[in-house]
Protein backbone atom coordinates (compact mmCIF):
# COMPACT_ATOMS: atom_id res chain seq x y z
CA UNK A 1 0.00 0.00 0.00
CA UNK A 2 1.31 3.46 -0.87
CA UNK A 3 2.15 6.06 1.76
CA UNK A 4 -0.34 8.94 2.02
CA UNK A 5 -0.48 11.99 4.28
CA UNK A 6 -3.44 14.32 4.75
CA UNK A 7 -2.81 18.01 5.31
CA UNK A 8 -5.02 20.85 6.44
CA UNK A 9 -3.89 23.70 4.22
CA UNK A 10 -3.05 27.06 5.78
CA UNK A 11 -4.06 30.55 4.78
CA UNK A 12 -0.40 31.35 4.05
CA UNK A 13 -0.27 28.54 1.43
CA UNK A 14 -2.47 30.51 -0.95
CA UNK A 15 -1.63 33.28 -3.41
CA UNK A 16 -3.62 36.38 -4.50
CA UNK A 17 -5.53 34.21 -7.03
CA UNK A 18 -6.98 32.25 -4.08
CA UNK A 19 -5.37 28.99 -5.07
CA UNK A 20 -2.47 27.01 -3.61
CA UNK A 21 0.76 28.82 -4.48
CA UNK A 22 3.26 26.89 -6.59
CA UNK A 23 5.95 26.55 -3.90
CA UNK A 24 3.47 25.24 -1.30
CA UNK A 25 3.06 22.07 -3.37
CA UNK A 26 6.80 21.39 -3.04
CA UNK A 27 6.74 22.20 0.70
CA UNK A 28 4.01 19.59 1.25
CA UNK A 29 5.93 17.04 -0.84
CA UNK A 30 9.06 17.61 1.26
CA UNK A 31 7.10 17.30 4.51
CA UNK A 32 5.60 14.03 3.23
CA UNK A 33 9.07 12.60 2.54
CA UNK A 34 10.21 13.54 6.06
CA UNK A 35 7.16 11.79 7.55
CA UNK A 36 7.67 8.75 5.31
CA UNK A 37 11.28 8.31 6.43
CA UNK A 38 10.22 8.78 10.06
CA UNK A 39 7.80 5.87 9.56
CA UNK A 40 10.86 3.73 8.71
CA UNK A 41 12.77 4.84 11.83
CA UNK A 42 14.65 7.62 10.04
CA UNK A 43 13.68 10.79 11.87
CA UNK A 44 15.66 13.97 11.29
CA UNK A 45 17.45 13.22 14.56
CA UNK A 46 18.41 9.75 13.27
CA UNK A 47 19.68 11.19 9.97
CA UNK A 48 21.91 13.52 12.01
CA UNK A 49 23.22 10.59 14.08
CA UNK A 50 24.06 8.76 10.85
CA UNK A 51 25.71 11.93 9.45
CA UNK A 52 23.73 11.54 6.25
CA UNK A 53 21.04 13.50 4.47
CA UNK A 54 19.22 13.68 1.16
CA UNK A 55 20.25 16.25 -1.43
CA UNK A 56 18.05 17.05 -4.44
CA UNK A 57 19.42 17.53 -7.94
CA UNK A 58 16.11 18.10 -9.69
CA UNK A 59 12.51 18.85 -8.77
CA UNK A 60 9.83 18.81 -11.47
CA UNK A 61 6.21 19.80 -10.85
CA UNK A 62 3.26 19.30 -13.17
CA UNK A 63 0.16 21.25 -12.14
CA UNK A 64 -3.04 19.54 -13.23
CA UNK A 65 -6.01 20.90 -11.24
CA UNK A 66 -6.42 23.96 -9.05
CA UNK A 67 -6.56 23.66 -5.27
CA UNK A 68 -8.86 26.36 -3.95
CA UNK A 69 -8.52 28.46 -0.81
CA UNK A 70 -9.30 26.39 2.29
CA UNK A 71 -9.27 23.03 0.50
CA UNK A 72 -7.35 20.22 2.18
CA UNK A 73 -5.01 17.85 0.38
CA UNK A 74 -3.61 14.33 0.41
CA UNK A 75 -0.02 13.67 -0.67
CA UNK A 76 0.97 10.19 -1.85
CA UNK A 77 4.69 9.33 -1.96
CA UNK A 78 5.99 6.57 -4.25
CA UNK A 79 9.48 5.38 -5.15
CA UNK A 80 10.01 5.98 -8.86
CA UNK A 81 13.62 4.88 -9.08
CA UNK A 82 16.75 3.89 -7.20
CA UNK A 83 20.30 2.92 -8.03
CA UNK A 84 21.26 -0.64 -7.12
CA UNK A 85 22.92 0.37 -3.84
CA UNK A 86 20.46 3.17 -3.10
CA UNK A 87 22.94 5.99 -3.78
CA UNK A 88 20.46 7.79 -6.06
CA UNK A 89 16.68 8.01 -5.74
CA UNK A 90 13.59 9.33 -7.51
CA UNK A 91 10.33 9.95 -5.70
CA UNK A 92 6.93 10.70 -7.20
CA UNK A 93 4.44 12.71 -5.16
CA UNK A 94 0.79 12.69 -6.22
CA UNK A 95 -1.11 15.58 -4.67
CA UNK A 96 -4.88 15.15 -4.48
CA UNK A 97 -7.59 17.66 -3.70
CA UNK A 98 -10.11 16.89 -0.99
CA UNK A 99 -12.53 15.60 -3.67
CA UNK A 100 -9.93 12.98 -4.72
CA UNK A 101 -8.98 14.73 -7.97
CA UNK A 102 -5.27 14.54 -8.86
CA UNK A 103 -4.04 18.13 -8.64
CA UNK A 104 -0.27 17.90 -9.18
CA UNK A 105 2.61 15.49 -9.60
CA UNK A 106 6.06 16.25 -8.28
CA UNK A 107 9.13 14.22 -9.20
CA UNK A 108 12.35 14.65 -7.25
CA UNK A 109 15.72 13.19 -8.14
CA UNK A 110 18.54 13.12 -5.62
CA UNK A 111 21.26 11.32 -3.74
CA UNK A 112 22.60 10.84 -0.23
CA UNK A 113 25.28 13.10 1.18
CA UNK A 114 27.75 12.33 3.96
CA UNK A 115 27.22 15.38 6.18
CA UNK A 116 30.72 15.15 7.68
CA UNK A 117 32.65 14.81 4.41
CA UNK A 118 30.15 16.90 2.39
CA UNK A 119 30.35 14.31 -0.41
CA UNK A 120 27.83 11.97 -2.00
CA UNK A 121 27.80 8.53 -0.45
CA UNK A 122 26.19 5.11 -0.35
CA UNK A 123 23.49 5.12 2.31
CA UNK A 124 23.64 2.85 5.37
CA UNK A 125 21.57 -0.38 5.46
CA UNK A 126 18.62 1.22 7.31
CA UNK A 127 18.04 3.60 4.37
CA UNK A 128 18.49 0.86 1.77
CA UNK A 129 15.94 -1.27 3.66
CA UNK A 130 13.48 1.65 3.78
CA UNK A 131 13.82 2.15 0.02
CA UNK A 132 13.16 -1.57 -0.56
CA UNK A 133 9.96 -1.40 1.49
CA UNK A 134 8.50 1.65 -0.26
CA UNK A 135 5.72 1.28 -2.80
CA UNK A 136 7.12 1.63 -6.32
CA UNK A 137 5.49 3.32 -9.29
CA UNK A 138 4.53 1.35 -12.40
CA UNK A 139 7.41 3.16 -14.12
CA UNK A 140 10.03 2.26 -11.47
CA UNK A 141 13.54 2.34 -12.89
CA UNK A 142 17.03 1.33 -11.84
CA UNK A 143 19.06 4.54 -11.90
CA UNK A 144 22.55 4.14 -13.37
CA UNK A 145 25.35 5.90 -11.52
CA UNK A 146 27.28 8.53 -13.47
CA UNK A 147 30.61 7.43 -14.86
CA UNK A 148 33.62 8.92 -13.09
CA UNK A 149 36.50 10.08 -15.22
CA UNK A 150 40.08 10.43 -13.95
CA UNK A 151 41.28 14.02 -13.54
Amino acid sequence: MSYKVSFLTRWSDFDPNNHLRHSAYNDYAAESRVRLFTKYGLSLKEFNKLHIGPVLFQEKTNFLKEIAMGEDIIVEVLLQGSSTEGERFKFLHNIYRSDGELSAQIEVFGAWMDLSKRKLTTPPPIIIEALKQMTKTDKFEIIPLPQHYPN
